[in-house]
């Protein structure tokens, strides 16, 4: 782990922070956990709870009028819940959004509203809770990390192998570093996403589809992004959030990141 006099008291991201006021962003999977629970009461079909998750998280219109108690009574429900839990981990989504220009106004990842994170949240973990198993069954498993994960304090000695490039273990203080050494044990193969193009990998596959797992790790509204083109490709995939979204993309310049390792080893173990 980080040093630390190297770990940011805070990991607090430009539109989100699974950390909240805590060092940890444990407490947020164990809310995760219980919401997702919460929503399976509801909705006990897990195909059909994720339906209604993307295609509320898709068309506001269709959000407007779920949010009419007299309409649809459970999926009110479900959304006063995920509101009422997990509004403390959104961080300063309306100026964000406020000083987009114009032109970022129609990127999608970065365009992300508030309620769309909320839906999210359970989004991945219902996904997770579908796939994980097929996953683990796949010949072949393959993880995507982020290199906003690297240590800032020092070059990166990455180098290109195979998909992408591949960690070096150059730092003690990297959660690339970490994550990598997490996922080789459970033999998952690592690789930094730099240079690949994500439609181009699975256009490649295309043959192997029935061999390959994927696991992704990225900001939310990428990770989902991800997610669902797996999904589309019919390639079992799970995935976890980055503790927040610091990324020059998001704030202009890196700042030190972290995930939670000990979701991940629970998620490929």
């Amino acid at each position: 782990m980080y040093q630390q006099s190297e770990i940011p008291k805070q990991i607090i991201g430009r539109t989100y922070s699974l950390c909240a006021k805590e060092n940890s962003s444990s407490h947020f999977y164990e809310q995760i956990r219980n919401i997702t629970g919460l929503c399976l009461h509801l909705y006990p079909n897990k195909s059909d709870l994720l339906k209604i998750l993307q295609k509320a998280s898709r068309s506001s219109s269709f959000l407007h009028k779920a949010i009419k108690r007299d309409k649809n009574p459970r999926l009110y429900e479900l959304l006063q819940n995920l509101i009422s839990f997990l509004g403390i981990y959104i961080t300063g989504i309306d100026d964000h959004l406020a000083q987009l220009s114009f032109s970022k106004r129609f990127d999608g990842v970065l365009s992300t509203k508030e309620y769309q994170y909320y839906l999210y949240m359970i989004e991945f973990e219902l996904v997770n809770r579908i796939y994980k198993d097929e996953f683990l069954k796949r010949k072949r498993k393959i993880a995507l990390l982020p290199h906003c994960l690297r240590d800032l304090n020092r070059k990166c000695m990455s180098a290109p192998s195979g998909m992408d490039y591949v960690c070096k273990s150059c730092s003690k203080n990297c959660y690339i570093n970490f994550a990598s050494n997490i996922l080789k044990e459970f033999e998952v193969e690592p690789f930094i996403w730099m240079t690949a193009s994500q439609r181009a990998l699975f256009k490649k596959q295309t043959d192997s589809r029935k061999d390959i797992g994927v696991l992704g790790i990225a900001c939310i509204p990428e990770l989902i992004r991800g997610m669902r083109m797996c999904m589309r490709k019919n390639i079992p995939v799970v995935g976890i959030p980055l503790d927040a979204n610091r990324c020059a993309r998001w704030m202009g310049e890196f700042h030190p990141n972290t995930v939670n390792l000990d979701k991940l080893k629970g998620l490929i173990s």
